[in-house]
């Protein structure tokens, strides 16, 4: 409405034609009369369209006076709203814009063709990964233990007499123990010795290493030792003198043992190897190292004598067997020793990948466990055996088991 109280027209042009708020000519279609004057359109949503022969000549020179001056100024958004429209037409039937979408629409294309492919190809994997998990012998054929050691005495049975002492051995023995776990260390003039310490200040409170000193000047145990897995809890014993691995294999001559290795010492490896063969003792003696270097070594030595895993074989053998690639993978060693107490090895370890190993023909022993709850824990994941400080508790504890496995 003007100043002048004078209705005036309203009217866009898109396209040839004007779309009208308008009062003009009765014959635009969509104007009606109301009170003598023609309503005006701009408040309505679908506003009548009209050609230019339909409106008068005063109104349709004000609509395109009006329409020019709004587009030159940038004025009411309502009439700019037909140029915006024919500016963002233009951009989008750009060269570079049309590029972009057909890349776009490339890649979607591409990658709906790797998903086409790749999810049935990983389900498949998972599939057969998790049948030949539970039935690896389809894939691999597992030799014949020559032992399966439930009861392991954790150096002899440290915790019931002085670790690595003969006494500590003839107690286990009296506990119908199926292994023994000993460390090896050479003295000065060649003589290969249970110790697990090359330094002698916490058995002996000597401050001498035990390759600084010939055998006979090794010095006696101390008179009680603390058990490094029950701290605060002290073993005891007569018998107070370092042994000779010679000596523990005349002994026991086939009482399986697992010797470690805890340096790379080539003539300690080479001696171990030349008792073990001279004391036909192969089959029956594991090799155990944390190290994979010293490991090779062991293996170069007596390939014969069956290994255990080292540090980084356990953590590959892990990695293999999360991401499904266990199965399909070749495993030299026999024995997993492994180290069970912690939260963390609780976590990782599965039944499932227990009785894998275990149908692979490698047997899994976990230490150091002396609580009857790791002992619950150990068996019930399917381990082999377990080593312990206290051969007598775990005799118990599996004679307790066996008689009320044999009632149920």
């Amino acid at each position: 409405m003007a100043r002048d109280g004078i209705p005036r027209p309203h009217a866009q042009v898109v396209r040839g034609e004007v779309i009208a708020d308008v009062w003009g000519e009765p014959d635009c279609p969509g104007l009606s009369s109301r009170e003598g004057r023609w309503d005006l359109w701009s408040r309505s949503a679908s506003p009548p369209t009209c050609t230019p022969s339909q409106l008068s000549p005063a109104a349709w020179r004000w609509a395109s006076s009006r329409l020019s001056k709004s587009q030159g100024r940038g004025g009411d958004q309502r009439w700019n709203q037909p140029t915006l429209a024919r500016q963002s037409a233009r951009q989008h039937n750009s060269p570079a814009t049309a590029e972009l979408a057909a890349a776009g629409a490339r890649e979607a294309a591409a990658m709906s063709s790797v998903l086409y492919y790749a999810l049935p190809a990983l389900g498949s994997y998972a599939v057969l990964s998790i049948f030949f998990l539970r039935r690896p012998r389809l894939l691999h054929t597992p030799g014949v233990p020559a032992f399966r050691p439930r009861l392991g005495a954790h150096r002899g049975g440290s915790g019931e007499r002085l670790e690595n002492t003969m006494e500590a051995m003839e107690n286990a023995m009296a506990q119908r123990a199926d292994l023994l776990e000993l460390d090896c260390q050479l003295t000065r003039d060649g003589v290969v010795v249970v110790s697990h310490d090359e330094n002698l200040s916490r058995q002996s409170g000597v401050n001498r290493d035990v390759s600084s000193l010939e055998f006979e000047e090794l010095p006696l145990y101390k008179e009680e030792l603390e058990i490094y897995f029950s701290p605060g809890h002290f073993a005891h014993g007569s018998d107070r003198h370092m042994v000779r691995l010679e000596d523990v294999f005349q002994r026991f001559p086939r009482m399986p043992m697992s010797v470690e290795v805890k340096e790379e010492n080539q003539q300690l490896i080479h001696k171990i190897a030349s008792l073990v063969r001279h004391f036909d003792r192969n089959e029956i003696t594991i090799w155990a190292s944390e190290k994979s270097s010293i490991m090779k070594k062991c293996k170069a030595a007596n390939p014969e004598m069956p290994l255990s895993f080292t540090r980084c074989r356990v953590i590959r053998l892990l990695l293999l067997y999360y991401l499904g690639l266990l199965p399909f993978v070749s495993i030299p060693e026999k024995f997993l020793l492994c180290f069970l107490p912690t939260i963390i090895n609780r976590l990782i370890m599965r039944k499932s990948l227990i009785q894998h190993l275990e149908q692979r023909g490698v047997q899994v022993v976990f230490w150091c466990l002396n609580e009857e709850s790791d002992f619950e824990v150990a068996y019930s994941l399917g381990a082999t055996g377990v080593m312990t400080d206290y051969p007598t508790a775990l005799r118990r504890y599996l004679d307790n088991h066996r008689a009320a496995a044999q009632v149920s």
